[in-house]
């Protein structure tokens, strides 16, 4: 059984450094830039948008956990921000560990979710998923995902 606990201070640092790496190789990947400089990005845009890291007004940092009669393990993790008003939510990150990706632990995680927040009264989960991530389209798409928009992007060169 999958649910969710919030993230703790001391699994904060982790988080971070898994989140500026993958978000760094994504800014590389999809807007070439370089990896000095996607990594810089990834650093800044964290810090402004978590910037009391775990205890940020507004976001929502939780651990998916894997429930068994023998333990409980965490399995990845899951940043959102809710909007109330709109009774919606915007899902940041979504990341299932390498080590428990291919076991369906992708879709499991979704579906609990989505009845996590039917029962706070959210009526749409929203999200931006890389172009280049066929995996994760996979997995939101087959989840009940559909695409609402494309985005773009063109470099202007010096």
């Amino acid at each position: 059984m999958i649910s969710f606990r919030p993230m703790t201070r001391d699994e904060y640092p982790a988080y971070v450094e898994y989140f500026v790496n993958d978000y760094a190789c994504e800014i590389e990947s999809n807007y070439g830039l370089s990896l000095h400089d996607s990594l810089a990005r990834a650093k800044q845009e964290i810090s402004e948008l978590l910037p009391a890291g775990v205890n940020t007004l507004g976001q929502v940092l939780m651990c998916i956990v894997v429930q068994s009669e023998k333990a409980n393990n965490h399995v990845g993790y899951l940043w959102y921000k809710p909007d109330s008003t709109k009774r919606t939510v915007f899902i940041y990150d979504f990341h299932i560990f390498n080590s428990s990706q291919g076991l369906g632990l992708g879709k499991q995680s979704l579906c609990a979710f989505e009845g996590y927040l039917q029962e706070k009264g959210i009526k749409e989960i929203r999200l931006r998923v890389a172009g280049d991530n066929v995996r994760a389209r996979h997995v939101y798409e087959t989840s009940g995902f559909g695409v609402t928009g494309v985005n773009m992007s063109k470099s202007i060169k010096d």
